[in-house]
C-alpha cells in the first residue's frame, strides 16, 4: 500500500470573487507573476517585466464590471488561484490566470482552464475562448497551445508607459490573441 500522500492533496473548489477576496487576490496574482516569488513557478513574467502586474482597483474592477468574473479556486480553505472570465459577444475572454508559484507544474492549472471553458460556456453559451499572452512567452504559448489554443497572429500593443502593467525591461513586446473553440 502505497503510504505517501499527494503532495497537494485536498479537494479544490470554485466560487465567483466577491470584493472581500480583493486583499488575497491582489498578492495571489503578483506572485504568480512578477519577482522573486514567482521565480518559483514557470509562468513568472519577472525577466520581461517589473512593477506591478495588478493592484486593488484593477481586481475589484473584473469583480464589479459587468459581464465580468473572476473565477477563485480554493483548496482547503484557501485561495490558490483565479482566472477572469469577460463575455464578450460570441467569445468569452480569460485573464488574469494565477496559480500560487509553488502548485505550478502539478496539472492544476490545466484542471482550472477547463473549468474555466465549461463555465464560459454554460454561463454565456459562447462559441469561443479568447485570450491574449505577450508574444515573447514561448512557453507559455506552447502550454496553451496544448490546451487546444491556436495562435491568431492577431497582436495588439503592449502598453508602455502605463506602470498599471508593469514596467518592460525589453522593447519588443506586445499581446498576441489565442483562441479556442468551446464546440
Amino acid at each position: 500500500m502505497d503510504t505517501a500522500a499527494p503532495q497537494h492533496a485536498g479537494r479544490i473548489s470554485y466560487r465567483d470573487a466577491v470584493l472581500d477576496d480583493v486583499p488575497a487576490l491582489v498578492p495571489l496574482v503578483e506572485s504568480a507573476y512578477r519577482g522573486d516569488s514567482s521565480r518559483a513557478g514557470w509562468t513568472t513574467e519577472a525577466d520581461i517585466l517589473e512593477g506591478q502586474r495588478t493592484d486593488p482597483d484593477g481586481v475589484a474592477a473584473v469583480i464589479t464590471t459587468p459581464g465580468s468574473r473572476l473565477m477563485v479556486v480554493e483548496r482547503d480553505g484557501g485561495i490558490i488561484a483565479c482566472c477572469q472570465l469577460e463575455h464578450r459577444g460570441d467569445a468569452a475572454y480569460f485573464g488574469m490566470f494565477a496559480v500560487r508559484p509553488e502548485l505550478q507544474g502539478g496539472g492544476l492549472g490545466r484542471q482550472i482552464i477547463a473549468e474555466a471553458e465549461r463555465r464560459a460556456k454554460e454561463l454565456w453559451d459562447v462559441a469561443q475562448m479568447h485570450m491574449t499572452v505577450i508574444s515573447v512567452r514561448a512557453e507559455l504559448i506552447a502550454w496553451y497551445e496544448r490546451r487546444g489554443y491556436r495562435r491568431t497572429g492577431e497582436t495588439s500593443p503592449f502598453p508602455y508607459g502605463d506602470d498599471r502593467f508593469g514596467l518592460p525591461q525589453r522593447d519588443d513586446l506586445e499581446f498576441e490573441l489565442l483562441v479556442k473553440d468551446l464546440g
